[in-house]
């Protein structure tokens, strides 16, 4: 049985893999953003495993999830899900970030940095990122004309840079991104093409399969396969930069220099 941490899991493919999860004897680590998401959510996985609550727009949030989940005990895996969407109207956090960039991208970096170091790290991406800039100089989107699929595009391409900078620096972990694909959850609207099903078995197949296919470091799926992603994600340079960016932001260090 392994223990598993899923950010953004009240609800979409979280809530999903969660349930999957429970189902196959797994122990889950829930989170919500307040406390009547957190009570729908122990309801909907059916009482199993606990809940911890913070909102991931805010630093402040970051780290009351992470002391939070440290408190719990140690992960074999965690899922970074917790994300927004594309259809996303410019909004600056109480931290003067990008609402996007905040909660899509260094969430997941804080949250790596401040909890527990698991066996394996799965990032949610999307094949959107294929169209993701990947200049650094505009991170806030303070300067450029809003786009929310452009900025939602962006973040999914830093992720991706993110599971494969871990990949790089920490030889011990397996750290990888998921395209779960555009599938009919709350965010992928009801006409979403996509497999839902297998949106949801990949991320848990990388978070607990013993399979081959599932033990490696630094790629890029979708339904289990491993697939071309965006030449920047392996690009040791921007990784490095978007580290460095997240860290001066944060006040973390994920990476020691």
């Amino acid at each position: 049985m392994a223990r598993i941490l899923i950010t953004g899991s009240s609800d979409g493919l979280g809530l999903m893999a969660g349930r999957l999860l429970v189902s196959q004897h797994h122990e889950v680590v829930a989170h919500a953003r307040n406390e009547s998401r957190a009570a729908a959510t122990r309801s909907a996985l059916g009482g199993a495993g606990e809940v911890v609550i913070g909102d991931l727009s805010t630093l402040v949030g970051m780290a009351e999830v992470a002391k939070a989940a440290n408190a719990t005990g140690r992960f074999d895996a965690v899922i970074h899900n917790a994300a927004v969407g594309s259809n996303e109207r410019r909004v600056v956090t109480e931290d003067g970030l990008s609402h996007v960039f905040a909660v899509n991208v260094l969430a997941p970096y804080v949250l790596s940095a401040l909890i527990e170091m698991p066996d394996r790290l799965v990032y949610m991406s999307s094949g959107m990122h294929r169209a993701g800039n990947p200049h650094l100089d505009d991170l806030q989107w303070s300067h450029r004309r809003w786009s929310g699929p452009q900025a939602y595009s962006d973040s999914k391409l830093y992720v991706a840079a993110l599971a494969a900078a871990l990949a790089r620096h920490r030889s011990e972990l397996f750290s990888n991104a998921v395209d779960p694909g555009w599938v009919p959850t709350k965010m992928g609207g009801p006409g979403a093409p996509d497999d839902l099903e297998m949106g949801v078995a990949t991320q848990v197949w990388l978070a607990v399969s013993r399979d081959a296919g599932a033990r490696v470091s630094g790629a890029f799926f979708f339904h289990q396969r491993q697939v071309g992603a965006h030449p920047a994600m392996h690009d040791a340079v921007l990784q490095d930069d978007l580290l460095a960016a997240c860290a001066s932001i944060a006040g973390v260090r994920l990476i020691s220099a």
